[in-house]
């Protein structure tokens, strides 16, 4: 048995399939995790929902904002842009049930006792317990029956900055966008989210948040992420590895074979 996981797939089921192929990934023996924006930019939208949603318990993914974000257009609170290309999925029979599935996911999960998987990463103020518990409050939003009322106040970029005292709505708008929107920090503590370049091209006061100093991860543990395509998954640090690799701007679809903490790619000219 065998544990992958995958970078932003971003609708491109195409290249997924050639990825775990390669891999020979098998939903009767492995398990697959995804980092997040399964959906959003990419073609095959409704084939990549239908295809993850079959694999049952073999299956399981953390939330991205390209995910919320079909949450919300579903709900009626955002309107779809032609670049979203979710026309297919929005109009398939079976969008509800696949809208209360994503709903049950959460924006962190723990694979094992080292690891912790998040679309953006993990807030420099924050350990890996505290992440997930700030995820479990997520949670409580999204199947509460207020879900609706919960992503009608996700928007937005302010708070920026940490407060355990934060309440109600500007406590889980801090939440979502540590997990799932933060690239940058400013100061030791600032979200900053101008800024979507690689870290080389970036103004010399912000900071890769997996550089910022965190007190609370332990050497042995390791952040694993996606979000940043400009990266292309390379963070010169073993305490984060990320998986965005950009496969939907024509670079690379990553997965990690987490026994064996290997990276696997299939390029995207290759699975035209």
């Amino acid at each position: 048995m065998a544990t992958y996981i995958v970078g932003d797939i971003q609708a491109c089921f195409t290249g997924l399939v050639r990825l775990l192929d390669s891999v020979g990934f098998s939903a009767e023996r492995d398990k697959l995790i995804a980092v997040g924006d399964l959906i959003g930019r990419g073609p095959q939208a409704l084939e990549t929902i239908e295809y993850l949603y079959s694999l049952g318990d073999s299956f399981d993914t953390v939330l991205g904002n390209h995910d919320l974000h079909l949450l919300a257009i579903y709900s009626g609170i955002r309107k779809a842009k032609p670049n979203d290309k979710l026309d297919t999925l929005l109009s398939s029979k079976n969008i509800e049930t696949y809208i209360n599935w994503l709903r049950k996911k959460p924006l962190a999960l723990k694979p094992n006792e080292y690891k912790l998987v998040t679309h953006a990463g993990l807030y420099p103020k924050w350990s890996i317990k505290q992440a997930l518990a700030y995820s479990d409050e997520i949670s409580e939003q999204l199947t509460g029956d207020k879900w609706q009322t919960f992503l009608t106040n996700m928007y937005g970029n302010q708070p920026n900055v940490w407060d355990k005292e934060l309440t109600g709505a500007k406590r889980f708008r801090f939440i979502v966008n540590a997990l799932t929107r933060m690239r940058f920090i400013k100061g030791g503590d600032i979200l900053d989210f101008d800024c979507k370049a690689a870290p080389e091209d970036a103004s010399s006061e912000l900071t890769p948040w997996f550089n910022c100093h965190n007190e609370k991860l332990k050497n042995s543990q390791q952040v694993i992420f996606g979000h940043w395509a400009a990266l292309n998954g390379v963070t010169h640090t073993t305490q984060a590895t990320g998986l965005d690799t950009g496969y939907i701007w024509g670079n690379k679809l990553t997965l990690l074979d987490l026994s064996r903490n290997v990276k696997h790619s299939v390029k995207y000219k290759e699975t035209q």
